[in-house]
């Protein structure tokens, strides 16, 4: 049987050829409430970009963030001469006139991966999941520090759709060496009303109501026993 880690591997992205892969969020084991409101936590593309010879020199893997729309799926990450965008969060208004960067990874070596087995030690298992997942949305200060240098990740926006896209950059050249499809889309969980939400605890059954009834009327009876046995004792 395959070690764990390379079963994540090949579900986080559609198998196929590295350019016929989408991202996929991440498994509920790792990630339970996900996607929230503002953030989505997708699987690393780990063992795709170098599944079948290890890639020479050093690569990032860049993460790129748009909104979804009817052309989305062809939005373009990249150059006439293949240098990828550097769009920020703020200039593309949050993905919604184009795809902006939101994160950016070294390429992992599939050897070099840490063990699944400890996932369960707490004192390993941030940096565990941190080698697995990326999650999108986590800086919610970014936005107004001035003196915020590197990229912008702030929250996404709730209830709205958006597309990922994984793309492998050679740092040497500086030029897209390879990319992921846009990922089908994920939608941000809706904010719901507090009034809508339903905070008695009741909803009883009848059997509930009968017993509650009958509860309620229990003193009214004791009351009216008391008052008779005080009129009898008197006659």
């Amino acid at each position: 049987m395959p070690p764990l880690w390379v079963l994540l591997a090949l579900g986080c992205l559609r198998l196929g050829s590295s350019v016929n892969l989408q991202p996929q969020l991440a498994s509920v084991t790792f990630a339970t409430n996900n996607p929230t409101l503002t953030t989505v936590a997708l699987e690393k593309p780990l063992c795709m970009f170098d599944s079948s010879v290890p890639l020479p020199g050093t690569y990032e893997v860049y993460l790129y963030v748009l909104v979804d729309s009817a052309s989305s799926r062809n939005a373009s990450v990249q150059d006439s001469t293949m240098t990828p965008f550097s769009s920020t969060f703020q200039q593309t208004e949050g993905g919604r006139t184009g795809p902006y960067k939101a994160a950016a990874f070294d390429l992992t070596p599939c050897s070099d991966l840490p063990s699944l087995d400890a996932v369960g030690d707490v004192s390993q298992a941030s940096e565990i999941l941190n080698a697995y997942l990326v999650r999108v949305g986590t800086n919610a200060t970014c936005l107004f520090d001035p003196n915020f240098q590197g990229l912008c990740n702030p929250p996404l926006s709730a209830a709205t759709e958006y597309r990922f896209k994984f793309v492998l950059v050679n740092m040497s050249t500086g030029l897209v060496q390879d990319q992921t499809l846009w990922s089908d889309p994920i939608c941000t969980h809706r904010l719901i009303p507090y009034s809508s939400i339903d905070t008695w605890p009741g909803r009883r059954s009848g059997g509930m109501i009968v017993i509650t009834s009958i509860l309620g009327s229990l003193p009214f009876l004791l009351l009216v026993g008391f008052a008779g046995s005080i009129v009898l004792s008197l006659m």
